[in-house]
């Protein structure tokens, strides 16, 4: 059973439940599909009359502005303890390289960062908690964390529906095909991030060895 299949055998209630649920334990920093739970949703709610589509979108929107607001917290108070903590336990998401990449582009893109992080698999997980960490003035990042919340998931979800009332019967017989689109996509952006990450950590390595024998000679 995929996670359609699932979520139409629960009530309404709580689907939108589950879909807020996800998506704010994603952008707080735990690892979770919400791209996939919440395509999944919004195709559920296109052949389904009890799931609406603009309720699921505002509660999508909401877990993600929550979530993002607690990881901003957790990560200003943790400040790079945490972040060590973080890559101890979840080496794959939160790496040096990971790590160094999105500091790269918080520093470079500021607001920006955020808001377009929030279409990234991975910087969505590490957009509020980074931010809190870098010490992101938080009217700068709720602004962007509302307008990318927004947007992501209030345009995620009107795509979605739409497609899924234009090509109802298609969608019935192959509705796993907007699922594997969104896994696709998932994965070009994580191995975008990872090969970034890599060679930032290369170039990280590289700086530290070309420090060692300046110190040395002191």
């Amino acid at each position: 059973m995929h996670v359609q299949e699932w979520l139409d055998t629960v009530p309404a209630a709580a689907v939108y439940a589950v879909v807020a649920l996800v998506i704010g334990l994603e952008s707080l920093g735990v690892p979770l599909p919400g791209e996939i739970v919440l395509v999944s949703a919004a195709l559920l709610s296109s052949q389904h009359g009890g799931v609406n589509p603009v309720v699921l979108g505002a509660c999508a929107t909401a877990g993600a502005v929550v979530g993002d607001s607690i990881g901003y917290a957790i990560g200003r108070k943790g400040g790079r303890p945490l972040l060590a903590w973080l890559g101890a336990k979840f080496p794959r998401h939160f790496s040096e390289g990971h790590i160094a990449t999105a500091e790269r582009s918080f520093e470079k893109w500021g607001m920006w960062a955020v808001f377009f992080g929030r279409f990234v698999a991975l910087l969505r997980i590490f957009a509020g908690p980074l931010a809190g960490v870098l010490h992101m003035p938080y009217w700068k990042f709720l602004t962007a964390n509302l307008l990318g919340g927004i947007a992501w998931a209030g345009g995620t979800t009107a795509v979605i529906y739409y497609v899924g009332v234009v090509a109802e019967s298609w969608l019935k017989r192959f509705s796993w095909l907007g699922l594997v689109l969104a896994v696709l996509i998932g994965l070009t952006s994580m191995l975008v991030i990872k090969r970034k990450s890599k060679r930032a950590a290369h170039e990280t390595a590289e700086t530290k060895t070309d420090a060692e024998p300046a110190v040395a000679a002191e």
